[in-house]
């Protein structure tokens, strides 16, 4: 009888292992493979030319007599437009598929993780769609934004406080 179980309990045992080969077999085949390098360029790219265009604003900017802070403002502005703007057209998605974090890291990256979720939730109203999702992902980046600055800035506080930190 004990020899039955055993060799009961020994072709479970067989049966789990090619159960968990065969599933190991086939995550490998649907894991997409992805080349570090290429991508690292990809993403070089993107952020390159997002700096690129951020520059040329920058600069045309200042060729109208504006000031450094007031160019930077309006370089924010026209950039987060116009990651909103390619959000809706569709198109941004397809950049950040191609570029990755070269084109979700920088300001655009904001303005997009801001827009996609209110156009996707657009159907449900303007209050229980838009206004309750449009911060889904976004919402979590200034929570921990604003709790990190209070907490530096709690921090500079005793450290000016207890003498620590001295400015002139």
């Amino acid at each position: 009888m004990k020899e039955k179980e055993t060799n009961i309990e020994a072709q479970e045992q067989k049966k789990e292992k090619e159960q968990q080969k065969a599933y190991e077999q086939y995550v490998k085949a649907v894991t997409p493979t992805h080349s570090l390098w290429r991508q690292m360029l990809h993403a070089f790219i993107t952020g390159g030319i997002i700096c690129c265009i951020g520059q040329c604003i920058l600069n045309y900017a200042g060729s109208l007599g504006l000031d450094k802070q007031s160019a930077g403002s309006w370089c924010s502005l026209i950039l987060v437009l116009l990651s909103v703007v390619l959000t809706g057209l569709g198109i941004f998605p397809k950049i950040a598929k191609w570029g990755g974090a070269g084109a979700l890291v920088p300001i655009t990256g904001f303005a997009n993780s801001v827009a996609a979720p209110a156009i996707e939730y657009k159907a449900e109203g303007q209050v229980f769609g838009i206004g309750c999702k449009i911060f889904t992902i976004a919402g979590p980046v200034i929570l921990y934004g604003i709790f990190s600055s209070w907490v530096l800035g709690v921090a500079y506080w005793v450290g000016k406080t207890l003498g620590i930190i001295y400015t002139a």
